[in-house]
């Protein structure tokens, strides 16, 4: 039961590898946690290369819907929003996924640009562990069509969109298992121009803690802390050094997809994306590393937050 002056809410959040559902009480700006739930549905196969949304990928997404529908329904939340990001941004039929989703959920999808996309991320992290650390927080949602980098304190003072992603990457250039050295290559000179063209916006240099969310970077502190199996409570607020961050980057990006999936903590929807997510992952640690120190600092953690933009959109809705 909720209280007069607390109001139950849902949030969806539809990106290109997986749709996550989020239920919680929110009072006075906290949010209480009811049921969190995710499904890797790989909305954005193909999207890349085609333009458009395939349709298996929209019926599985579909299906997820409706099941989180059922939840939010069975746990009485009022307001519930549902967000869509990287892979209906770019795809030329997406008005068959909103009609899909209005008929599933009884919303319309909103189809976020990146800046609300990096802001909703920015508020998620930044309403939970990301504030025991030093400010100004460079936060980096790394998605699997997207990658949003924020800076800021309490509210964003820069953040840009960059089109890299786990998914992205893996279907332009990781086509080998494992990758090969040639398609390494090529994956990093991509994510580096990305990262050239975020410096010329956001400040990397200025950053004091080194904030990472989402499946991929929760996937990497996972394997850096040697967990047998995901440990959501170990995961979310994990401190790492940057050499750590980069050497578990490393050793996921060069398995076999049977090797990655031997991992206790390995989504098997991940499997096959991980090591693509590891290597922007690593980009971005190393460049951030290096701008920080150029600018006389020196960035000592990096840690990793499992209040995301899913949080983000909750707080929103209330």
């Amino acid at each position: 039961m909720t209280s007069s002056s607390t109001r139950r809410v849902a949030a969806i959040d539809c990106g290109t590898n997986s749709i996550r559902l989020l239920v919680a009480d929110v009072s006075d700006g906290t949010l209480h946690e009811v049921d969190r739930r995710t499904q890797v549905v790989r909305l954005g196969q193909g999207v890349d290369r085609t333009g458009e949304l395939a349709p298996e990928a929209l019926e599985r997404t579909l299906a997820a819907s409706r099941e989180y529908a059922r939840v939010i329904a069975e746990l009485g939340a009022t307001r519930v929003r549902f967000v869509a990001t990287s892979a209906t941004r770019d795809a030329r039929n997406r008005d068959v996924f909103r009609d899909g989703v209005l008929d599933a959920v009884g919303v319309e999808p909103e189809v976020v640009s990146g800046d609300e996309e990096a802001l909703l991320s920015f508020t998620g992290a930044t309403s939970g562990t990301a504030t025991q650390h030093r400010a100004p927080y460079l936060v980096v949602d790394l998605g699997g069509g997207s990658t949003e980098l924020v800076l800021g304190t309490t509210t964003p003072d820069a953040a840009l969109s960059l089109d890299v992603g786990s998914v992205r990457l893996t279907e332009r250039h990781l086509s080998s298992d494992p990758p090969t050295g040639e398609e390494v290559a090529a994956a990093r000179a991509d994510v580096r121009a990305a990262l050239d063209a975020a410096a010329a916006v956001v400040p990397l240099g200025r950053t004091a803690t080194l904030v990472g969310l989402a499946g991929s970077i929760t996937t990497v502190t996972a394997h850096a802390l040697g967990l047998p199996a995901y440990q959501r409570e170990r995961v979310h607020g994990a401190t790492l050094a940057p050499d750590e961050a980069l050497a578990a980057c490393d050793d996921l990006l060069h398995r076999t997809r049977e090797q990655r999936l031997a991992l206790g903590f390995m989504h098997p929807g991940r499997a096959d994306v991980i090591g693509a997510g590891a290597l922007v992952w690593s980009e971005v640690v190393a460049r951030v590393r290096d701008e920080v120190a150029a600018a006389g600092g020196h960035l000592t953690e990096v840690v990793t937050s499992e209040t995301d933009i899913l949080d983000g959109i909750a707080l929103s809705v209330a």
